[in-house]
């Protein structure tokens, strides 16, 4: 048998051992019924009524929250007959009125809709011709038109100034094509809501690569593109011993005779993460070591936020699970709900496979690569909640333990559920030769888990974002054109459980004065509390990076995690955080020093 990663035996493995299989519509049912729904902030519907709810001809809102909740269970829950599974579309309408779990934006805008793109995520190849540069560019345009964000792989477009023998005359460079996809993305907002996402990658190699890595540097010329540079063992072995290098023609194969110093190609890459956040690294040999589907080709790109490596033309629908509503109270202290947990991770699972059945992708040529590979991406939101309300500080070997051991459960649940979707239904069609294959596990998805940034889910959900610690105590989100401030809620029911009382106004104003600097020079704030609430920039990088490890050890495509950096920290800083994550067998990573950029987030991702 071929190579298999070992994180893909030891979940067989553990698979394999669970006597438990996927929980009864009956048992849904009844574990829906004790659901209490969670009514949804001010924020929430904000941010809802500018991008989600349905709007008329007129552009009048037609619907509301429970509206629109509603709308997305029962398609959801709609058979290839027509027919509603009344059950089903119950169970999962309760699932996200009590705020447990939330689909990706596109499902939320679209499901029930003349629309029905309900994927998040896509790669389309661009090869080295002007027939593919612009067949990819209308593609693209169709996807983020329909709400998607899309990946690219640059690598194969010949560089500035190779002759192109049909013409006698010079090439552009893959640079100029991508200033013209910038452009088009400009006039698209994605799904009619917002501007169209994207991710550009070039391979180190590649003789335009400085070039690329500086393209970020030109203010907002490439304002819709995140970008990164795809790197493998060889290239960051070469850094160490800061090696040459051979540049290589990507339309050849063959070194254009030129060489570089990989120690400086790094440097150069550390220098613009530090002075803006980009370029990003994607390990490439990572990435394919966990190919579910290797016999299908290699992964050369990811999606825009970098979490969903993906073959070309393929694309992948996300949800998440609200880790903060995933505990319960044990005398005073509050402990995971482990059966809770389980019925959440199950449920959500049936959810995101039946997306791909109500899905209508844009292209053909995609349709046919989800229905092959059917993957889906089940992640978390709320993990800073999650164990600030344990009285685990997220960057201490206790939250380390936390948190891989509940990821490891959502894991294992999603791919029990995979296994019995499979049992019923017939793995996805392109199993034969997968890992699944080979360890004898039949899987109705080659992927079922990744963790997504969840920047607007966790906003409906009352959540911290993704996997991420706190940004701040209190904040500023920066969505659209809205600019929100919020309280984090866990800390505003910990100030009236200790206290009897709502957190005073002269406490929220100095909280939100110091933002993402956090709370822990507030005197007027207990000590416990300000050692608890740590927030992004009271994490170490490296225990950033840690903290992203231990829950990609249960992940099947990627972790959104960003490094986050006071604004004093350095170049070195960022290079030493970039060499760990390779070392430590990241996939991605992305750095971002605090307001080292104009406009300014809650999170950035991998």
């Amino acid at each position: 048998m071929e190579t298999v990663a070992h994180k893909f035996v030891e979940m067989a493995r553990l698979v394999n051992e669970r006597a438990e299989g996927k929980i009864t519509l009956e048992e849904m049912k009844r574990f829906a019924d004790g659901l209490e729904a969670a009514v949804p902030t001010e924020n929430a519907l904000k941010v809802a009524a500018n991008r989600y709810f349905r709007r008329d001809e007129e552009g009048n809102i037609c619907e509301d929250w429970h509206g629109m909740l509603e709308r997305v269970a029962t398609d959801i829950a709609t058979e290839e007959d027509g027919k509603i599974n009344d059950t089903l579309a119950y169970v999962f309408l309760r699932l996200m009125e009590a705020g447990l779990f939330f689909p990706n934006s596109p499902t939320l805008m679209n499901a029930g809709t003349p629309v029905q793109q309900l994927q998040a995520c896509f790669v389309l190849p661009i090869d080295d011709s002007m027939e593919s540069i612009f067949e990819t560019l209308k593609h693209s345009a169709l996807i983020q038109k329909s709400g998607g964000g899309v990946g690219y792989f640059l690598g194969k477009i010949r560089q500035k100034g190779a002759i192109v023998r049909s013409t006698g005359g010079q090439a552009s460079g893959p640079l100029s094509f991508l200033s013209v996809y910038n452009k088009v993305s400009d006039e698209i907002r994605q799904g009619g809501r917002r501007r169209g996402a994207s991710l550009a990658t070039m391979n180190y190699n590649h003789p335009d690569i400085m070039e690329f890595i500086d393209s970020k540097r030109r203010g907002g010329e490439l304002s819709n593109f995140n970008i990164s540079v795809r790197v493998d063992n060889r290239f960051m072995e070469a850094v160490e011993k800061n090696e040459e290098y051979d540049l290589v023609e990507p339309h050849t194969g063959r070194p254009t005779g030129q060489k570089l110093k990989a120690g400086d190609v790094f440097t150069r890459i550390c220098e613009n993460a530090h002075l803006n956040g980009e370029p990003g690294l994607l390990f490439y040999d990572a990435i394919n070591a966990e190919n579910p589907t290797p016999h299908l080709g290699e992964i050369e790109a990811t999606n825009p936020c970098g979490e969903q490596p993906l073959l070309p033309y393929e694309s992948c629908n996300l949800g998440s699970i609200n880790l903060a509503r995933m505990l319960k109270k044990e005398g005073e202290r509050f402990v995971p709900d482990w059966e809770k947990i389980r019925y959440v991770a199950q449920i959500a699972t049936i959810f995101l496979d039946r997306v791909i059945d109500r899905n209508k992708s844009p292209l053909p040529q995609i349709d046919k690569v989800i229905q092959g590979n059917r993957k889906i991406g089940l992640g978390i939101m709320g993990l800073a909640q999650y164990l600030i309300r344990q009285g685990i500080p997220y960057n201490s070997e206790e939250s380390f333990r936390a948190a891989e051991k509940v990821m490891k459960e959502i894991a294992v649940q999603s791919k029990i559920t995979s296994r019995e979707l499979a049992a019923e239904k017939g793995p996805f069609p392109n199993y034969k030769g997968s890992v699944w294959d080979k360890l004898g596990l039949p899987q109705r998805n080659a992927t079922t888990t990744t963790i997504a940034p969840t920047g607007s889910l966790s906003i409906f959900a009352d959540a911290s974002p993704s996997a991420e610690p706190l940004f701040g105590v209190g904040f500023a989100r920066n969505i659209m054109d809205g600019r929100f401030i919020q309280i984090d809620p866990v800390f505003e029911e910990m100030w009236r459980e200790r206290f009897g009382e709502e957190l005073p106004q002269f406490i929220k104003e100095l909280i939100g004065e110091k933002g993402p600097e956090g709370i822990s020079e507030i005197e007027e704030i207990p000590e416990d509390l300000r050692s608890l609430f740590l927030c992004a920039h009271d994490i170490s990088p490296l225990d950033h990076i840690r903290m992203q490890l231990v829950l990609q050890k249960w992940v099947d495509n990627a972790v959104s995690k960003t490094i986050n950096a006071p604004n004093q920290a350095t170049v070195e800083d960022c290079r030493e955080a970039f060499l760990q994550a390779w070392r430590s067998g990241a996939k991605g990573v992305t750095y971002y020093r605090d307001g080292s950029r104009e406009s300014q987030v809650i999170t950035s991702t991998i």
